[in-house]
């Protein structure tokens, strides 16, 4: 068990707070298995509104394509490698006393965990009052304490939900949220955390999802996951003579095994018969009408080449080709879903924002100056229209005359959407204010500067921003620069 290092503490005291994007679309879990979700992003309070029906699902975006799943059928494990100290700061003693060991998904994401965070992005504007949900932890029932915060551009924890000073705690979440937080558990085992959301509709009629509850194990599993199950997705019900097939082999949950062999076994056969070189977890080939009937199967295998897991076998139907006399040619075109790309860029000749010398507030009280951001571009040519998120960050505090600096913090935005692609569906993010004590704010945490919902997003949209900064009047004078990090997701 690790309880201390450079991780876990880096991971605690991180500042960032918004993360963007919602990935990819649906491929099929086993059907009837609780699928064990360890390492990589997932949505976990994925909040979904249809027909009048507001629901709670979890998009998992652990494996490719993502996928929507019931949060009954999920279990969400604390790797043991999550294990840390609690840091000698009292600003997070709520976590236990100073070097006691809590199990922490940090905020920022680590690419050995699970990255569970919450997302309304599927929410349209118009719907809901204030354009806005809330989402409750309504009841922790566990061996330990639960906490879920994130943290100001100095560190310190803004607290989200906390399960020891009295449930439920609710938090008023913007349509179009894709945040991230710490979850710190404070031991080990099985967990079951119920969480709610509602809403009132702009006539006044309130919803709710009613309690939802969801399963964390921290630490090994202990026997309550399910072993290795292997499925293969992609098969169609028919194919024409001609149609490429693309199967693909998916592990629940999933290892960090990758070594495969497919088998198939047609009309005539008794056995299956292994398929010469095709080791990897997707296959593909062309169908013909010799392959009608055909069955196939994968099987994954360890280091020892010891198969862990078998797929049941999926069945290859292929029509007859057309049979209507005249002169005629078949063209067939592959889109490969796996291509195409999304690229955030800007200008490298106009990349410098230069802000006017900052004037005395009317309160007398800051100093103020104001500007824009220049234009970025955000195009996005993957298939499948996924939907993306842009953000951006000042990771570090200005820099002036003789070392002198103040927080990036200090300097917020007004996100705007420039232009567009027909039909891309790109909404600007939300308004962040500049830090103010107490309160929070300011760039020195990711924040959304736009996105694009699932099904949207395909083509080239120009974002901006108005830019506000705001300082205390002690700030030293002289000429500050800083850099913004921008990133797509």
């Amino acid at each position: 068990m690790r309880t201390t290092g450079a991780r876990g503490f880096a991971a605690l005291i991180g500042a960032a707070v918004v993360a963007g994007g919602v990935l990819l679309a649906p491929t099929a879990a086993a059907a009837q298995e609780k699928v064990v979700l360890a390492k990589g992003h997932t949505d976990a309070i994925d909040v979904h509104y249809h027909d009048g029906e507001l629901s709670l699902e979890v998009h998992d975006d652990t494996v490719s394509p993502s996928v929507s799943r019931d949060p009954a059928d999920v279990i969400f494990q604390v790797l043991p490698e999550a294990a840390m100290a609690v840091p000698a700061d009292p600003r997070f003693a709520f976590l236990g006393p100073a070097g006691s060991t809590i199990w922490l998904l940090p905020l920022t994401q680590d690419q050995n965990l699970l990255w569970p965070g919450w997302n309304t992005t599927t929410l349209g504007a118009g719907t809901f009052a204030g354009d806005q949900v809330q989402i409750s932890l309504v009841d922790v029932a566990g061996p330990g304490t639960v906490s879920v915060f994130t943290q100001d551009s100095f560190g310190s924890p803004l607290m989200k939900f906390r399960s020891d000073d009295g449930l439920p705690d609710t938090i008023d979440v913007p349509i179009r949220t894709h945040a991230h937080a710490n979850w710190a558990f404070s031991a080990e085992g099985d967990y079951t955390l119920t969480f709610q959301a509602d809403a009132t509709l702009t006539d006044g009629t309130t919803v709710s999802t009613g309690p939802v509850d969801y399963s964390f194990v921290v630490g090994e599993l202990g026997g309550t996951g399910p072993d290795t199950v292997l499925t293969v997705s992609g098969m169609a019900d028919e194919y024409q003579p001609g149609d490429t097939v693309t199967l693909q082999a998916v592990q629940t949950p999933q290892t960090e095994l990758d070594h495969y062999h497919w088998f198939s076994r047609c009309p005539g056969s008794d056995d299956f018969a292994i398929i010469s070189g095709e080791v990897g977890a997707s296959y593909s080939f062309t169908a013909t009408r010799e392959l009608n009937a055909c069955e196939y199967q994968a099987k994954l295998y360890d280091d020892n080449h010891a198969v862990v897991a078998t797929s049941e076998e999926v069945w290859l139907w292929v029509a007859f080709a057309p049979t209507d006399p005249g002169t005629s040619q078949t063209i067939t075109a592959t889109i490969d879903p796996t291509q195409g790309a999304l690229v955030i860029s800007v200008d490298p000749n106009d990349r410098s924002v230069v802000l006017p010398p900052a004037q005395l507030s009317s309160a007398g009280d800051t100093w103020e100056s104001s500007g824009s951001l220049r234009p970025v571009t955000v195009t996005d040519t993957r298939a499948g229209t996924p939907g993306w998120s842009a953000s951006g960050q000042l990771p570090d505090n200005f820099t002036g005359p003789d070392g002198a600096t103040f927080s990036s913090g200090y300097l917020g935005w007004t996100p705007q959407v420039v232009d567009q692609s027909t039909g891309q569906g790109v909404v600007a993010g939300p308004v962040v204010a500049p830090y103010v004590v107490g309160v929070g704010g300011g760039l020195g945490a990711s924040a959304v500067l736009g996105s694009a919902p699932t099904g949207s997003g395909r083509g080239t949209a120009t974002l901006s921003a108005g830019l506000r900064l705001s300082l205390p009047t002690e700030t030293a004078p002289g000429t500050y620069t800083a850099t913004l990090t921008l990133t797509a997701i």
